[in-house]
């Protein structure tokens, strides 16, 4: 089939440009199409976005792609992936698109899909899709007349999914009294994530809460906080939160304006569920890249940690497989296994609050359990050129793990969403891991070939 067209999050690029055209959605949608159709009956897909100008082309692409195929679409507009997740599965659907690049710049974009779980779909059936756009075996498959599928508008899908967010929400409690700021990145966030806090009794600053097409995730949102940050400290604010672009994703600061990440969160969360013995098999799920100073928070909890490879999908195959609860990644990424199948950003927030609340702690004392392991970061773009493969990179891998010891830990790996290798070095001493970091980008970028 070539070079894979999914990756860890999709399908993902710059809009307009392959594979990120119309044309390659109206074959994708399809090949979707084709496959979602298990039976001898009326299938039905559901379409959400996020608020990118190229959402209008590929959505009507998409669209055109399944009622092609004989598919009933139906559209819920701007909406949260972790709600198109939900949607999907009260209305009963055969499965769930979502149009979206998640955190990346306006110009991108992505789209993933849904199986009638809620869960997104495995690795197999993403290579089939692809298998069926790259053969054409679909290409003389189209219905007719009254076979011919059709698209209509969900109107209330916001609302929906605001009160499924609010449910999930202890009874009986309010956020009457806390002042919140929320950043909403521009992003399908812009509407259920003020409303919400607003309606269990949240004094709400939002802010970021205006997109246009072109300002999502600009220097705003989880990947941006420092702007909510800062209105915290100026409105004398408890506390801040910030979503990304499709709202699959939270951070958050506290009165003084300090960051919590995904790390924090599910410290925070993590041991609220275990002293309430809710956390299932008393394990946290997360990834490769979160920090060490999560497992060093939970382990005087009895609390064991479980890593996976890097992607949301990963950390939810684990958590599926193994009847885990709670997980997530230091992006913010936080899956609530009781609640919805997918991060879910809006849901995450309100379960911190709820612990804020039930504890009556402020947000900044709940964080003091996560004490964040010196690490530094390093990224270094293949600008065109091909990325070194797995030996070699777990070469170099290997070479630096005999000189951190039992001291740190390090990890190399290619991203799953852009063009760049990712590398992350752990050190009980931040200036040995900003040292070790430098020379394992000079190493990385020395392999990248031609």
């Amino acid at each position: 089939m070539g070079e894979r067209l999914f990756g860890t999050d999709g399908i993902r690029g710059v809009a307009n440009i392959h594979p990120m055209t119309s044309e390659m959605a109206l074959q994708v949608g399809r090949a979707a199409g084709h496959i979602f159709q298990r039976e001898d009956r009326p299938h039905t897909i559901l379409i959400g976005k996020d608020t990118r100008l190229s959402c209008y082309m590929l959505e009507n692409a998409l669209t055109a792609g399944l009622c092609s195929m004989g598919i009933e679409v139906l559209l819920v507009g701007p909406l949260p992936t972790p709600g198109v997740s939900y949607i999907m599965r009260s209305l009963r659907c055969d499965g769930a698109i979502m149009i979206s690049a998640s955190h990346n710049p306006f110009q991108d974009n992505g789209i993933k899909f849904f199986g009638p779980d809620g869960f997104k779909l495995p690795d197999e059936v993403e290579d089939e899709i692809q298998r069926l756009v790259s053969d054409g075996d679909v290409d003389d498959v189209r219905p007719t007349a009254e076979k011919i599928g059709t698209a209509r508008r969900i109107d209330d899908a916001v609302g929906r999914y605001i009160e499924f967010a609010k449910a999930t929400f202890p009874k009986g409690m309010r956020l009457d009294g806390l002042k919140v700021v929320c950043d909403c990145a521009n992003g399908a966030a812009y509407k259920v994530g003020p409303f919400a806090l607003s309606e269990l009794g949240a004094d709400v600053i939002a802010i970021e809460d205006r997109p246009n097409g072109k300002n999502i995730n600009d220097r705003c949102g989880s990947t941006h906080p420092e702007e909510m940050r800062a209105r915290v400290i100026r409105e004398r604010a408890d506390l801040g939160i910030a979503f990304d672009g499709d709202g699959d994703r939270v951070v958050m600061a506290d009165s003084e304006g300090r960051l919590l990440d995904g790390n924090a969160l599910l410290t925070i969360l993590g041991i609220d569920m275990l002293e309430r013995g809710v956390l299932a098999r008393k394990t946290v799920v997360t990834t490769i890249m979160a920090n060490g100073g999560l497992e060093r928070a939970l382990r005087p909890f009895g609390a064991a940690v479980v890593r996976t490879k890097v992607g949301d999908r990963y950390v939810v195959e684990t958590m599926r497989g193994k009847g885990y609860n709670l997980g997530g990644e230091s992006s913010g990424h936080i899956v609530l296994m009781d609640h919805n199948t997918t991060g879910d950003g809006l849901i995450t927030a309100l379960h911190v609050l709820a612990t804020l609340v039930g504890r009556d702690q402020p947000l900044s004392v709940l964080a003091k359990a996560y004490q964040q392991m010196p690490e530094a970061r390093r990224q270094v773009p293949l600008n065109g050129r091909k990325a070194p493969s797995a030996e070699q990179l777990g070469k170099v891998r290997e070479e630096v793990e005999a000189e951190l010891g039992d001291k740190g830990r390090a990890v190399i790996r290619p991203s799953g969403t852009e063009p760049i290798i990712r590398i992350m070095v752990e050190h009980e001493e931040l200036r040995a891991a900003e040292r070790i970091a430098d020379q394992l980008a000079e190493k990385v970028a020395a392999l990248r070939a031609l």
